[in-house]
């Protein structure tokens, strides 16, 4: 009895881990609203930020013909839901001499919301 309490737990918490981590790329796209002013999704169109395209699993500072701060080109990230989702929190904390002036997402909702509307539409 004591074995199925604990896989029924442990499948429940397995569930929620991933529902937690899944967005809507739909309503991302709502939220990159905010976005859109300094960053562009096509590739190598760059504005006030760089181009976010293919941004999932890629090196910081690594989009060539964009000056990045020096905390960027030092950090050693890479773009993964954990990074993005650190960074979109609140960029200055996660990266302390960011020229990033955005800041950040609150809601963890629509945090995983952008990051799954950059991984569908940035591909």
């Amino acid at each position: 009895m004591k074995v199925l309490a604990i896989l029924g737990m442990a499948l429940m918490m397995a569930m929620s881990n991933g529902a937690a981590q899944a967005g809507d790329a739909t309503k991302g796209k709502k939220i990159f609203k905010k976005c859109k002013a300094c960053h562009s999704l096509k590739a190598g169109k760059k504005k006030v930020g760089p181009s976010l395209h293919g941004i999932a699993g890629k090196a910081a500072a690594s989009t060539k013909g964009f000056k990045y701060s020096k905390a960027m080109k030092k950090s050693g990230a890479t773009w993964d839901d954990a990074t993005l989702d650190a960074f979109l929190t609140k960029p200055k904390k996660f990266m302390k001499g960011t020229k990033m002036s955005f800041s950040g997402l609150k809601k963890k909702k629509d945090r995983d919301n952008v990051i799954a509307y950059l991984k569908e539409a940035a591909k």
